[in-house]
């Protein structure tokens, strides 16, 4: 019964039967990533930072403020995140890297926790990689959900969307983000119902280049 109540939306689906008929997008998610580095120059690990929707977060936090003292603390929070994390596994974790034209495995997550700022709930975890990623070549990273179901936004703040965390000094990233989707394509996504995780694919060509991250450089 809790695992039903706790649900990551992405992954189940099912348990927002209670929502708005609209289904894709149905989550939003405003996104941060740390790209850790080793002292060779060498990428180790993904440190995701995301703030959900104010909709999703009340949905998904019910029942959770177990003293009832009208706050949510991250050890209230824990089987949520439990859930999250490994329900983002049968999903990639909506994180991908290629390094100069080859796609990069990750590991589980070391480190996870979710907190509850101002009424809205951030999920932090550390994705390592299962190797060290060179980035002698092009590496580019993209966080986003492929069947639209969650919208992922880079967001803008003091240090941008994208933290290179120990990079040689000549590296950067140059952040993108996806265009504007036209109404009737967005009509069209909103009318999926919401029990069906999959696009059709004549959608899915519609809605392909819906992605966000960064191009890494390391001249």
């Amino acid at each position: 019964m809790i695992k039903k109540t706790i649900a990551f939306a992405a992954a189940l689906a099912a348990a927002f039967s209670a929502a708005p008929a609209f289904a894709h997008p149905h989550v939003w998610v405003d996104a941060k990533a740390e790209v850790v580095f080793n002292d060779k120059g060498e990428i180790t690990a993904i440190r995701n930072i995301w703030r959900f929707d104010d909709a999703y977060s009340a949905f998904a936090s019910q029942g959770l403020d177990t003293n009832g003292d009208g706050k949510l603390s991250v050890d209230e929070l824990k089987p949520l995140a439990d859930v999250n994390v490994d329900s983002l596994k049968d999903y990639a974790y909506f994180t991908f890297i290629t390094a100069d034209g080859e796609d990069i495995d990750f590991g589980k997550p070391t480190e996870y926790w979710l907190q509850d700022v101002d009424g809205r709930l951030i999920l932090f975890f550390t994705l390592p990689t299962k190797a060290p990623v060179k980035t002698t070549g092009p590496v580019r990273l993209e966080i986003y959900d492929p069947t639209l179901f969650v919208a992922f936004r880079m967001i803008d703040d003091k240090d941008g969307p994208i933290v290179l965390d120990g990079a040689p000094k000549a590296c950067a990233a140059k952040t993108f983000r996806p265009p504007d989707m036209d109404p009737a394509t967005a009509a069209v996504l909103a009318a999926v119902p919401a029990d069906q995780r999959e696009l059709p694919p004549a959608l899915q060509l519609l809605t392909e280049g819906q992605t966000n991250g960064a191009d890494i450089a390391c001249p």
